[in-house]
């Protein structure tokens, strides 16, 4: 039996605590799987409505899912949640254990700055975060179009290593490569993660370029 979440591996404080669920889970959009994924946590996951941008959200003060793509706490037993099927999600946390934070990164988010929006709100030296990106689409099948390379590589031309030419006006894109781009730019320099595939991973993930359907798979972070 497929498991029904992942947990990160990385060298995170005992108090940190987090995973990403599997669709072995169910769907983070129903009632089902939302139950379900509230017997794993300590609190009710603080949900985001999100609009592929930037805004970053404390999530102790979050209420009735305002739009957002992020959240960070200080505070313990509050879950920082996202959802994603394709998406990136990026957890973040301190060294010390003093604050945790998550985005969701599709492309649009990524090319825009949510990483460093997180990173910011979390009001800590970067050299003190750890970083583990969450299953998302992966760069052997993530096929886009010349407007999003173009978006990528205005805010930064470093970003133009992570494509990779297919078709006339086509690239593959590497998500991964992108988020440790920035996250390295920032002084997050311990990054872990990111060897996963939602699309061709049908067995585990959830994707919506590959079923184009509305289920979605969950992330969360919260301080035990």
């Amino acid at each position: 039996m497929r498991a029904e979440t992942i947990a990160p591996d990385w060298p995170a404080p005992s108090s940190v605590r987090a995973l990403v669920t599997t669709r072995a889970l169910g769907d983070a959009r129903s009632d089902e799987g939302r139950a379900r994924l509230r017997a794993l946590l300590p609190a009710e996951p603080r949900w985001l409505m999100q609009v592929h941008g930037i805004r970053v959200l404390d999530a102790a003060q979050v209420e009735d899912r305002p739009q957002a793509d992020a959240s960070v706490t200080r505070s313990k037993n509050v879950v920082c949640t996202v959802m994603a099927a394709d998406c990136m999600p990026v957890l973040l946390a301190d060294e010390h254990g003093v604050a945790v934070g998550i985005a969701h990164a599709g492309w649009r988010g990524l090319s825009a700055g949510v990483i460093e929006a997180t990173v910011a709100a979390m009001g800590l030296p970067a050299g003190r975060l750890l970083a583990w990106l969450g299953p998302a689409i992966g760069p052997e099948v993530y096929e886009i179009g010349e407007e999003v390379r173009a978006a990528f590589l205005q805010r930064n031309a470093q970003s133009e290593s992570a494509f990779t030419p297919t078709r006339p006006g086509h690239w593959r894109l590497d998500l991964y490569a992108v988020a440790r781009q920035r996250l390295a730019a920032l002084g997050v320099m311990r990054v872990y993660g990111g060897g996963f595939c939602t699309a061709s991973d049908a067995a585990r993930f959830f994707s919506y370029r590959r079923d184009k359907a509305s289920e979605r798979m969950a992330a969360a972070i919260w301080l035990a």
